[in-house]
């Protein structure tokens, strides 16, 4: 049994879902954003653990917008260690307000939260705290997955029902997805690939959207190529007052 073609088709049909289902609520999160940077604001983005690849995915990187901000509390990254400790804060209430108290986020801004269970404390503190802030919310989480969990917040609701806007990454319960003969436990999360392409096509729209308007992205050049680095250091300067990365 070729597992890995398995997988791949897995994937590919998952994204032709996300292509048929997501598409229109993926527009209306793209035109929140895009409206956003064109009167003054930040994007920020935060996922807690492995959820954080999608906030690492978005920020100074060749071809990305320099005014997207990563939320990166310490102790939720997987280079803490023991990194079982993640597991653990990201259950502690209250943990997720003082982090996006302290991210400089600002009423008009908007807050990109990947929760792939949606039920964990910390993303829904944030997405809590955003409201009372006036900051719209975008969550990407699954929704099968959420339905099927329990809040470990005291309010009981789970991510899905409290942000703004909900992009469902098609994903199923545990995240894995191939089951391997003789073995109990799924394997190969779809979360990252699928995240990945939802936040790539995000940036685009929101892109498309502020040319429309007529408004520069402000996006990054490689520091790999020739007039790279100076290309970038001009940007980082020019939006430096919307930009917290390099503080």
């Amino acid at each position: 049994m070729d597992y890995s073609n398995q997988y791949l088709g897995h994937i590919k049909e998952l994204l032709k879902r996300l292509e048929k289902e997501q598409m229109g609520v993926m527009q209306k999160g793209a035109a929140q954003m895009a409206d956003a940077i064109k009167e003054g604001h930040s994007i920020f983005v935060f996922g807690a653990s492995h959820a954080g690849i999608l906030a690492q995915e978005m920020f100074y990187r060749t071809g990305g917008l320099a005014v997207v901000n990563p939320i990166f509390p310490k102790e939720v990254m997987l280079d803490v260690r023991p990194i079982t400790k993640t597991s653990q804060m990201e259950r502690l209430e209250g943990y997720g307000c003082i982090a996006l108290q302290n991210s400089g986020i600002q009423k008009g801004d908007v807050l990109l939260l990947h929760s792939v269970s949606g039920r964990n404390t910390i993303a829904i503190d944030m997405a809590l705290e955003a409201k009372k802030m006036g900051i719209t919310t975008i969550a990407i989480t699954s929704l099968d997955y959420s339905k099927q969990v329990t809040s470990r917040h005291v309010c009981g609701m789970n991510l899905f029902e409290i942000a703004d806007i909900v992009i469902d990454n098609c994903g199923e319960l545990e995240d894995s997805c191939m089951q391997l003969a003789g073995m109990k436990q799924k394997i190969a999360p779809t979360s990252t690939i699928i995240g990945a392409a939802i936040v790539n096509c995000l940036l685009i729209m929101i892109v498309e959207r502020l040319l429309e308007m007529g408004v520069e992205p402000p996006i990054f050049h490689s520091a790999n190529v020739d007039g790279g680095d100076a290309f970038n250091e001009k940007l980082i300067t020019d939006y430096r007052e919307r930009i917290f990365y390099m503080k």
